[in-house]
């Protein structure tokens, strides 16, 4: 039980208040703490057509063509969107209507499911480890759902029921979106497929529901601050029409169009790490706009924690020595969720020196 406990405890972030109810007052400007000068401005005013991020159907992947497309994607952009997933249109819409209804539960009904002051799931921020720390112009709702053993006994049992049924369902949905998705780009890489099934099959998944509220002035503020995610891999399900996803590609923010019936999935730090190197999480973003809300869900899927993981032994040759070291499951979220979100700097920690690599 205590294996359990200090697993599921794998930080804490600051309290701060919630940005849902602020933005129901007039505010003619954004609170200082929301005023992002440090962060590029959200606004992008391209002089020539953006690129766009690839797009890959699931049910072309057994294709050669489709499985380089994907290989390309992974590599080049640390980004896709999915077609074609196979995930049941009616569980996504469920998902979606269940996740805009509970934001929208009044404020003693949320607050049912608050942080607590010591831990980083439940209502609210994550990633606040002071109180001078600028903040995003968001609220997030974030809770491990598998394993089940390690789901908070106050989180779960306190969600509307028919949220509950529909998070079970959906929950064990990705997972097997995710293992499928892992297994193809374990094929991609040319590994051995029991490095990538012996590290994620008993997988450590979450959610974060993200509600980020109109905002008096979008371009002082951000919805979340850019930073890759430190998971394995995250597959994101845009709750309604509002745009806001902006990912860096080549030092240029470049806006995601969502697809109706698709899926953004991003490759995570502990995929750069297990492909050691050769596919890359990427910078992104939350922009926020002055007319409506804009609400996500995503779901990040990790290796079990309680393993431990580094760049997969098949990748790894005298030519591709290994750029990572090894660290445990456990530790590495400790020290991901012990800092601020800010960048790709957590992941430089863990890389090798090349005089290192040159060493071994």
């Amino acid at each position: 039980m205590t294996m359990n406990s200090e697993l599921a405890k794998l930080g804490s972030s600051l309290l701060v208040p919630n940005v849902q109810e602020l933005a129901k007052n007039p505010l003619k400007e954004v609170p200082p703490r929301y005023v992002r000068t440090d962060e590029d401005s959200p606004i992008i005013s391209p002089t020539n057509p953006l690129p766009q991020v690839p797009v890959i159907n699931m049910q072309k992947l057994s294709s050669k063509e489709e499985l380089e497309q994907l290989h390309y994607a992974c590599k080049e952009w640390g980004f896709f969107q999915l077609i074609n997933h196979g995930v049941s249109p009616s569980l996504v819409e469920k998902m979606k209507m269940e996740t805009q209804e509970f934001f929208n539960l009044p404020m003693e009904e949320k607050k049912k499911v608050w942080q607590k002051p010591d831990e980083v799931e439940g209502y609210g921020q994550a990633f606040v480890v002071s109180e001078e720390q600028k903040l995003n112009w968001g609220d997030m709702f974030y809770m491990v759902t598998l394993p089940t053993y390690l789901r908070k006994p106050h989180l779960f049992p306190n969600l509307p029921l028919t949220f509950r049924e529909t998070l079970e369902a959906y929950s064990v949905e990705l997972k097997h979106l995710a293992m499928k998705l892992l297994e193809v780009m374990g094929k991609a890489l040319g590994m051995d497929p029991n490095d990538l099934r012996l590290l994620f099959e008993e997988g450590h998944q979450g959610m974060r529901m993200n509600y980020y509220p109109p905002c008096p002035q979008p371009e002082l503020a951000i919805g979340l601050n850019s930073h890759s995610d430190g998971v394995g891999l995250t597959i994101l399900l845009q709750i309604n029409d509002m745009e806001g996803l902006q990912i860096r590609k080549n030092g240029i923010w470049v806006p995601i169009k969502p697809l109706p019936n698709a899926f953004v999935i991003n490759i995570g730090d502990i995929m750069e790490i297990v492909s050691n190197g050769i596919y890359r999480s990427i910078e992104h973003r939350a922009t926020v706009n002055s007319v409506k809300e804009r609400v996500s869900v995503a779901t990040f899927y990790s290796p079990k924690l309680e393993g431990d993981m580094g760049p997969a032994p098949s990748l790894i040759t005298p030519q591709t020595p290994s750029l990572f070291r090894r660290i445990g499951v456990a530790d590495y979220f400790k020290g991901l969720f012990s800092c601020e979100l800010r960048g790709k700097s957590y992941l430089d920690v863990l890389r090798l020196q090349n005089e290192e690599i040159n060493k071994n």
